[in-house]
């Protein structure tokens, strides 16, 4: 069931990839709440202001495989990817983070706001197993909002491969 988010901007042309980030949820059916926040300057500055713990805060990271396709990598904050588990986990040698513009192309979502829910190309989703569990925080399509989402919820309705893909930064 979802929750009905706690966002003051009701104008879709104002924050046009919230709208699409709540679409994508309510299309999965995930019960998400959305809060404004002001702009942090590090992890424990963003984690202090949503009232979490840093490693609650989880990045949505666009890799490119070396075919061409993408991914999405979703890493807790303090950590970051290991290319060789991530690698090996895909059996393939080469991944790599694509420039903005292409990970933009490829979600519909600026860096700082990407997120699998509601992206453009349902791309496939791997997940530490160190968010599983918990409550967490991701982007929400636009700068200035976070989403708050149970993370085993988010990781089944993604369909996400969920395994021990970071290492800490």
């Amino acid at each position: 069931m979802q929750t009905e988010p706690t966002v003051q901007t009701t104008d879709p042309a104002a924050a046009p990839g919230l709208v699409r980030f709540l679409a994508g949820a309510r299309s999965l059916g995930l019960a998400v709440q959305v809060a404004e926040r002001p702009r942090a300057h590090s992890l424990h500055e963003a984690a202090r202001l949503l009232g979490i713990d840093p490693e609650d805060i989880v990045k949505s990271l666009v890799v490119k495989h070396k075919d061409g396709s993408f991914l999405f990598a979703l890493v807790p904050g303090g950590r970051q990817i290991s290319w060789p588990k991530l690698r090996a986990l895909l059996q393939v040698n080469k991944l790599s983070l694509p420039p903005a513009d292409t990970a933009f192309e490829a979600t519909g979502y600026r860096r700082g706001t990407i997120t699998p829910v509601g992206s453009s190309t349902a791309w496939p989703v791997y997940a530490d197993a160190a968010i599983a569990g918990r409550r967490i925080s991701l982007g929400a399509g636009e700068h200035g909002y976070s989403a708050f989402v149970a993370a085993d919820e988010l990781l089944a309705a993604l369909g996400a491969t969920v395994a021990d893909i970071s290492q800490p930064e």
